[in-house]
């Protein structure tokens, strides 16, 4: 099946290697940004255009949820099948007489950061049964680890991957600064986070969790605020030491 990528961002980068690899026809990488396309163009091998859509049998639209539906309107062709990556968004943000799908690898992707990418989850939804079977063994192709899911389950994963990930990062930034604000290494944090993420492959995560807010440890609690003088990570450590509380109510 003759593949086009539309985007030349961290996910148009990942699915253009990830196609590529695993020997599905890729003939055209499409988008505005004409040197991160050559750059990928280079990468995979395949011809790129900022200005005109070959034809193919399929198009994935790799780009941010804001551009999903504009950027559909350029696929002018009939009876060819056309997939966004977003988790958020539904077949419907696409615009064309063309059939449609959703086609959502669920990762973190960095461009600069090399994947595995047979172990990574894909999501399919297309309108057709047909079409359906088709993008699940497409992505079969790629990887072990495929599903086809509706809108609302995408709705939810995307949500929490966020939690799971967008959020633990932005933690991770915010203990990057608390080190750095006290000339602490922040490496030295590293086998503690690996160790937390190893440990929910055994553990479920409530199993896991640890610190003084799992038992509701007033005097360190109080004594952590304490420490804290920026008003906004403040609130930031009460309202994950309250969820945790919460949860672990009997």
């Amino acid at each position: 099946m003759t593949t086009v990528i539309i985007g030349s961002g961290n996910v148009a980068w990942h699915m253009a290697k990830a196609f590529k690899q695993a020997g599905i026809e890729l003939v055209q990488v499409f988008g505005r940004n004409e040197k991160e396309l050559h750059k990928l163009s280079q990468e995979v091998g395949v011809a790129y255009s900022t200005q005109e859509l070959t034809r193919a049998d399929f198009y994935l639209i790799c780009t941010s949820d804001k551009a999903i539906h504009e950027v559909s309107k350029l696929i002018n062709y009939e009876n060819v099948l056309v997939a966004h990556t977003s988790g958020s968004l539904s077949r419907e943000a696409l615009e064309g007489s063309y059939r449609k799908a959703s086609f959502y690898p669920l990762q973190t992707f960095s461009k600069a950061r090399a994947l595995d990418y047979s172990r990574l989850p894909f999501f399919v939804d297309a309108g057709w049964e047909a079409d359906n079977i088709l993008l699940m063994n497409l992505a079969k192709k790629i990887s072990n680890n495929v599903a086809q899911i509706n809108h609302h389950q995408r709705k939810q994963m995307h949500l929490s991957a966020v939690f799971a990930c967008n959020f633990v990062n932005h933690l991770y930034a915010r203990a990057q600064q608390i080190c750095q604000h006290n000339d602490i290494p922040f490496d030295f944090l590293l086998p503690l986070i690996e160790e937390t993420a190893d440990k929910i492959k055994t553990l479920s995560p409530m199993e896991a969790q640890t610190g003084p807010a799992v038992r509701n440890d007033q005097n360190v609690i109080e004594f952590q605020e304490s420490l804290i003088s920026n008003s906004e990570l403040l609130k930031v450590y009460k309202t994950l030491t309250e969820s945790i509380i919460k949860m672990y109510e009997l």
